[in-house]
């Protein structure tokens, strides 16, 4: 018998996806341990290569001959035995590679902050005190059988209370920051860990603010994009130093491997920022479930809205949703035209005199769909929308007056002519936020006017009277919440070509509505229908349930799962054929396409949850297949590797 290392190798290529043996030098055999980083012969590359050692075991090797660890990079075990299952478990379900989600998961070593944190010593432990585990224990009472359920380790779904808190003087967050932190402390002090995961470094704002004022010195782990590498590493072996602790990060915190986990739970989970979008492309709400079946710890959902991928959850019983013990909502008002005012009157006679009326006490709300000042421009004669005569991308105005530009390629379209009518007018089609707040400021002349986008980026407002003009989520805190809030460009949100397009606009004015104070009116402008309905009754999840019954007979996502092919037509249609002959479940109407894009085509497979496991096995062999064929080259000239299919699972619109 023979000790023998069996390492991951770090590399992109999906014909390397699996465990290597390698033999242990014994110049190496004090260092080689599991979990550490170590570089190994790579014979088919020539060249050394990095990996993970993930478990050393016993075998006769007498038969084959083993090449040796060539080093072992760093004597610290980054990878532990949990997150290697988690990581082998996400990357099956989405036909990908698990070193691409530790890619994810663990950071980039940097020896400054290894060797601080190797001569720091073992770490005392936080304790929870008693007036902070009152503290929790009281506002997790506001839902009976919450505590008890994430004591238990259940999976839950939680509509967060709608309106803003202070947890100290001067501090304002949402009431959603204080129920999950309350849930974070009862797990501390139960000695175990949790992990907070949250779109943006906004959100992660508050919950870091209201975990200060409650938590333990000390107990609160930063991890999130916007940090430093070193930084980050050094929150990374915080996080290993077993210990319990509170992680509060963005989607990739959901691998982080605490000491003890206890809790894991997401806020918002229909925000797009928290799908992945390197490969294989595993959302964050999927790791959660991943991983709340491996360590069974307790796994909560949590949002103003309920997405129809959590609502299925809750429909089958996988998820438990958890009610609150008094139901409030905010004074939500539908607001339209009436007799008398134009049509075309972007702000009606009653959300104008709610806006007036509490620009008396405090600032004012006012959302919008686009920022920028003239986001769309149309010719003023046929009304065609203008386009660049370079690279005929959409031209825009910055301000009015000036000179139009390309909104792709930048330049200017200084004496531009419509190519159908031969017209140099220019009309606006639409308003943006810069438009918006010229506008209001006109309406309401000495008002303090604020502009919150993606350029002009406001996290939080005072008291004083102002109007916030914002781009949907990008709605700043104000101090003791908005005295009242206007929700405009309703309508053309809806018009959006997106099948979770009513799922998306409820969410952005819910959670715009969650702002204001208790009791103030909230405008929404301009639109009715289910969605209109479903936030003026504060049902969320009523619509949700609504959008899924529809959804089932035409079987789309997340009724069904949905794959995503794109390559070479040969490549594309080859792993076509092996599905259907590996997986005789799918039926005709099963796959669509494939369909020309780019060089290329794309197909469609779309697939129930049972046969999730066949499917995505077939694709991740085709996958491979592709990879290790080759072209034939020029002589003299090194074969080109193939690898033109590209895979992508749970795809959340059949339109992307």
């Amino acid at each position: 018998m023979r000790r023998v290392a069996r390492v991951l190798i770090d590399s992109p290529l999906p014909q390397l996806d699996r465990i290597f043996d390698y033999a242990i030098p014994d110049e190496l055999a004090a260092d080689a341990a599991p979990g550490v980083r170590v570089k190994v012969p790579l014979r088919s590359a020539g060249r050394m290569i990095d990996g993970y050692l993930v478990e050393i075991v016993d075998l006769d090797t007498a038969d084959r001959p083993l090449s040796e660890l060539d080093a072992v990079v760093s004597p610290v075990p980054v990878l532990t035995p949990e997150l290697y299952a988690l990581a082998r478990r996400a990357a099956d379900r989405a036909a990908g590679s698990a070193s691409d989600i530790l890619r994810v998961a663990i950071p980039r070593r940097m020896v400054r902050a290894e060797k601080a944190w190797l001569a720091a010593g073992a770490r005392e432990i936080a304790q929870v005190g008693a007036e902070a585990a009152q503290w929790a224990q009281r506002v997790l009472s506001a839902f009976p059988g919450l505590a008890e359920a994430v004591s238990a380790g259940e999976r839950v779904a939680v509509d967060a209370p709608a309106h803003p808190v202070q947890p100290a003087p001067g501090l304002d967050v949402g009431a959603w920051a204080e129920l999950l932190s309350a849930a974070a402390v009862q797990t501390l002090a139960a000695g175990r860990s949790a992990v907070l995961v949250v779109p943006d470094h906004r959100d992660q704002a508050q919950l870091e603010a209201m975990l200060e004022v409650h938590a333990p010195d000390r107990a609160v782990v930063r991890v999130d994009a916007r940090q430093s590498a070193p930084e980050r590493y050094a929150a990374y072996l915080r996080i290993l130093d077993g210990t319990p602790c509170i992680v509060v990060g963005n989607r990739s915190a959901v691998y982080a491997p605490v000491h003890a986990p206890g809790l894991v739970a997401l806020w918002d989970d229909g925000d797009p920022l928290l799908s992945e979008p390197l490969s294989p492309g595993v959302h964050a709400r999927d790791a959660a479930l991943l991983r709340q079946e491996l360590e069974h710890s307790a796994l909560v959902f949590a949002g103003h809205t309920r997405t129809t991928d959590v609502e299925r959850l809750v429909g089958i019983g996988w998820v438990r949703s958890i009610l609150a013990a008094r139901r409030t909502s905010p004074r939500i008002v539908l607001s339209a035209t009436r007799e008398g005012e134009s049509r075309g009157a972007r702000v009606p006679s009653a959300a104008f005199a709610a806006a007036r009326e509490a620009l008396h006490e405090g600032p004012v709300l006012v959302q919008v769909s686009r920022p920028g000042f003239a986001p769309v421009l149309v010719c003023g004669d046929c009304r065609r929308p203008a386009r660049c005569a370079h690279c005929a991308g959409p031209l825009r105005a910055r301000r009015r007056g000036a000179v139009p530009e390309c909104a792709w390629c930048g330049r200017s379209a200084a004496g531009w002519r419509c190519p159908h009518c031969e017209s140099e007018r220019f009309r606006m089609a639409s308003s943006g936020s810069e438009r918006t707040a010229d506008e209001l400021g006109r309406a309401f002349p000495g008002v303090r006017v604020i502009v919150a986008d993606g350029e002009h980026p406001v996290s939080h407002v005072d008291a004083r009277p102002s109007l916030v003009v914002a781009t949907r989520g990008a709605e700043p805190i104000a101090a003791g919440g908005y005295r009242a809030v206007i929700l405009l460009d309703g309508d053309r949100m809806l018009q959006a070509e997106d099948l979770r397009v009513g799922e998306s606009c409820l969410r952005w004015w819910s959670n715009a509505a969650a702002l204001a104070r208790p009791g103030a009116p909230v405008h929404l402008v301009g639109v009715a229908g289910p969605v209109a309905r479903a936030l003026a009754t504060w049902t969320q999840s009523a619509y949700a349930r609504a959008e899924l019954a529809e959804r089932t007979p035409l079987r789309m996502p997340p009724t069904v799962r949905v794959a995503s092919l794109t390559g070479g037509r040969p490549a594309v249609q080859h792993a076509l054929t092996v599905l259907r002959e590996e997986v005789p479940s799918l039926d005709d109407e099963a796959v669509l396409g494939p369909m020309a894009e780019g060089e290329g085509v794309r197909a469609l497979v779309r697939f129930d949850y049972a046969s999730g496991r066949a499917v995505t096995e077939s694709l991740r062999a085709a996958v491979v297949a592709d990879a290790v064929r080759a072209r034939k080259a020029p002589k003299g000239r090194p074969a080109v590797p193939r690898n033109t299919l590209r895979v992508r699972v749970d795809v959340p619109d059949l339109d992307l």
